[in-house]
């Protein structure tokens, strides 16, 4: 068999790498959007460096769109396979899909609303990269899956999904494949979550595989310790809000980071330890995310289902605001009052969130909290890399307000936290891929794991196939 790395290839998103079994049936592990700079994204989403039509079925690790966000391409494109998921997984993708297409189409009329980004051989307008219907052809190939029980996807091939504790759903994938009279068990990581984080249960080990496909995001780097982070938590919230009476805005992704941090502030406000302010969840998706949530509690861990007995509604409290509404978001602007703003998207390169930052990034009252992984080229990015100054709607602004980084509610592993979840590989894996990840920090990672008694790691280029052994 061999296995082509078509994304998330010494890059962080556009995850998607095709397996080829020697009988020719093709496994598609992820078909993720790539994310970043719109232009670069544009051309990288528009085609596949393999035939779509020629995909036999798909394997998905969970519904974030960087995972999940070309599937509906893949189908428009001639794809008719079925698309292997969890449950959660499934309930998520399609409201995460939906958003995905609104904002293609939307996107698409824009520009050519505006006479820009013409297709490159023509004058014809540009074309949404999927519409609504596409997403719904898509949600008709999936088919759900439990936790922890193998299943066939081919008379040779067998997946078991295993809980990565990342996002709702989220899974490591290991595949059993029979061929040439022998078994070759083929795990991918997915996105790796981390130990003792709220919500969801942590993240469980994969069986021993021959060959793995690991994610690095976070390889050269470590969290910081849960037990400081909600005392600097509040202690931003309490800087921003009663000492310099401005707006807290937190930009983070609809699915998983938000809720994660209103279960955070629903604690702290149970606890009586959050300031008397109002707390706005500015995300439609959000919004139908949280709902989500709600609907999958097999997914919570033990903690959650404690706080479940004296809280029914660990999502919402007194003062928490969920935002549908697009004036009541445009509100928010010309609001004078303190508050907290939690908005999407969480690299702050596109939805409500821009907004947001175009209208508060000159004010020295508002801090902006990045809370995740920005791409280098994203206003998130920037920021966290201590820029002066952005270009927001083409104007230019100073960066005047506070900027903090809270790396511990990333949802990704960290170096340590990565190791010890492979670690059981070591005596049977021939062959680790690093996948997911910024190239320089795939390199340290590499060493890393080298350190801890890993002998061949590889860092796959884009395009790339190998063959395996």
């Amino acid at each position: 068999m061999k296995i082509q790395f078509c994304g998330a290839a010494r890059q962080v998103t556009g995850s998607s790498h095709l397996l080829t079994l020697d009988n020719g049936f093709k496994i598609l592990l992820d078909c993720g959007l790539f994310q970043g700079s719109y232009a670069d994204d544009l051309v990288k989403n528009s085609s596949f460096i393999f035939h779509p039509a020629e995909v036999d079925c798909v394997v998905l690790s969970h519904a974030h769109i960087d995972h999940s966000g070309r599937l509906p391409k893949l189908v428009k494109d001639g794809f008719s396979g079925q698309i292997h998921a969890t449950h959660a997984t499934r309930s998520l993708a399609t409201i995460m899909l939906l958003d995905s297409a609104f904002i293609q189409e939307r996107d698409a009329e824009y520009d050519n609303r505006k006479h820009h980004k013409r297709d490159h051989d023509s004058n014809a307008p540009r074309e949404a990269l999927y519409t609504t219907q596409d997403v719904d052809r898509t949600m008709d190939l999936f088919v759900g899956y439990s936790y922890n029980q193998w299943h066939h996807i081919h008379k040779d091939v067998r997946v078991m999904f295993a809980d990565a504790g990342h996002i709702l759903g989220s899974a490591s994938v290991t595949l059993e494949i029979h061929e040439n009279g022998k078994s070759t068990l083929l795990g991918f990581t997915g996105d790796i979550g981390r130990p003792n984080r709220p919500i969801l249960r942590d993240p469980q080990s994969m069986p021993e595989c021959d060959f793995l496909i690991c994610e690095s995001t976070y390889g050269n780097r470590m969290h910081e310790s849960q037990p400081n982070e909600m005392d600097r938590f509040l202690g931003i919230i309490r800087h921003t809000c009663l000492e310099k009476k401005g707006k807290l805005i937190i930009p983070a992704f609809s699915v998983g980071r938000t809720q994660e941090i209103v279960y955070l502030l629903d604690q702290a406000h149970n606890a009586g330890t959050l300031p008397a302010i109002k707390v706005f969840v500015d995300s439609p998706l959000a919004i139908n995310a949280t709902a989500v949530y709600g609907s999958h509690s097999e997914c919570f861990d033990n903690e959650l289902h404690q706080y479940l007995l004296i809280d029914k509604n660990p999502f919402g409290f007194n003062n928490l605001i969920y935002v549908r509404d697009v004036e009541h978001s445009k509100s928010l602007n010309t609001l004078k009052e303190p508050c907290i703003i939690i908005s999407s998207s969480g690299m702050m390169n596109a939805g409500r969130v821009k907004h947001h930052l175009f209208n508060n990034i000159e004010d020295p009252r508002a801090t902006f909290l990045i809370v995740g992984y920005c791409s280098p080229e994203t206003p998130g990015g920037k920021l966290r890399n201590g820029a002066s100054g952005l270009k927001l709607f083409n104007e230019y602004k100073e960066v005047k307000a506070g900027v903090e980084v809270m790396d511990s509610f990333s949802a990704h592993g960290d170096q340590e936290e990565m190791k010890n979840f492979i670690l059981n590989q070591k005596k049977k894996v021939k062959k680790v891929f690093l996948v997911h990840g910024e190239y320089e920090t795939q390199q340290t990672f590499q060493s890393y794991l080298g350190q801890h008694g890993f002998e061949d790691i590889y860092i796959p280029a884009m395009s790339e196939m190998v063959r395996l052994k």
